[in-house]
């Protein structure tokens, strides 16, 4: 089962879920704004990534400029960062099975399939 890790009021979000929609992708969605990821289920998703913790930090984000930006973080840092502050966490991500991608742009989420 695919799943994606999908914020509604991203561009690049809405876009992959409307290619797994379109093309009748089975799917299941993951708010992870409303019900955010444990620590060891983001440490699980980096690992399908291939990305440290670190890779995936927003760092547009207005919690990463006020906050973070020009800090020295180290892995475990960045982890409960995307932790505490989902919001952090690149989007969208779409899994399937052992392998994951950042669907940016959208049609990256071919690459799983």
């Amino acid at each position: 089962m695919i799943t994606i890790y999908h914020n509604g009021r991203c561009s690049k979000s809405r876009g992959a879920l409307e290619i797994l929609q379109e093309e009748n992708i089975p799917h299941q969605v993951r708010w992870y704004l409303v019900e955010p990821l444990s620590e060891k289920e983001l440490s699980a998703l980096l690992k399908k990534l291939r990305l440290p913790a670190s890779g995936l930090l927003r760092r547009s984000e207005p919690y990463f400029k006020k906050n973070l930006a020009g800090k020295e973080l180290s892995e475990e840092a960045c982890l409960a960062a995307l932790v505490a502050h989902p919001e952090l966490i690149e989007r969208p991500i779409v899994v399937n099975g052992r392998k994951a991608v950042i669907a940016r742009p959208p049609e990256r989420l071919h690459e799983v399939l």
